[in-house]
């Protein structure tokens, strides 16, 4: 577990991490052969910590960087399609300033809320295995544990699912005795957290419809409604 006192502190070690061989290799290889529209940038090709708001009451869990997106920009969900149709619904609910997200400088800021991804570095065919997923649990963990007025959680896709009631479980949480199954707009308690399924904004489910832009956006504006109402509670 790592022992990080800030997010700073942490995102270093993230960045340092070379834990597992297969995701080094991969994403190393990405940032030298990179795309030929791309062939101009200078990839990030390490893992990539959080992005967003210290004080958010909303986190959106991913599953991994893109091998083009933050594997090139060096920020969680920056530069793909999934992070444009992410951020754009951020935007139009209030936890953006800006709808867009190109790169590292581009101006974005988080409103409210973090973005993190499950597993920090670009795996191949976007697929982590189960060895590398628990081998960056811990940083998550710890990510969320930084995030002291963090009240709602967004897990984007059933692996982001997954790796977020692990986070509870691991720090002790008293679960409840049946987890809802993953889908669109589940919604669970989980000690202080609330936990909310969405499908990801990846383009198989963008592209077909599976998530349309109201759907994504009805994700936040419950999101919000619960940080308010968690805020109440705690109170």
């Amino acid at each position: 577990m790592t022992d990080a006192r800030t997010l700073r502190d942490l995102a270093v070690q993230i960045e340092a991490c070379r834990a597992c061989p297969r995701l080094v290799a991969w994403r190393e290889q990405v940032a030298v052969e990179k795309r030929a529209s791309f062939r101009a940038d200078d990839y990030w090709g390490r893992p990539v910590a959080g992005f967003g708001d210290p004080s958010a009451r909303i986190a959106a869990v991913g599953l991994a960087p893109a091998a083009h997106g933050a594997n090139r920009t060096g920020r969680v969900f920056t530069g793909d399609r999934s992070g444009d149709f992410l951020f754009a619904s951020m935007y139009r609910c209030g936890l953006a300033n800006q709808p867009t997200s190109v790169g590292r400088a581009d101006g974005l800021e988080l409103r409210d809320s973090y973005v993190v991804a499950a597993v920090r570095c670009a795996p191949p065919g976007n697929r982590p295995t189960p060895a590398e997923r628990d081998e960056c649990r811990p940083f998550l963990v710890r990510e969320l544990t930084l995030l002291p007025s963090l009240r709602v959680i967004v897990a984007l896709g059933g692996v982001a699912y997954d790796a977020v009631w692990s986070t509870r479980r691991d720090v002790g949480v008293d679960l409840p005795a049946r987890r809802a199954r993953f889908g669109h707009l589940v919604e669970q308690r989980a000690g202080a957290y609330t936990i909310i399924g969405s499908f990801h904004p990846s383009q198989q489910n963008t592209f077909t419809g599976r998530l349309t832009e109201p759907m994504l956006d009805a994700v936040f504006v419950r999101a919000n409604q619960l940080a308010s109402a968690n805020d109440s509670a705690a109170r």
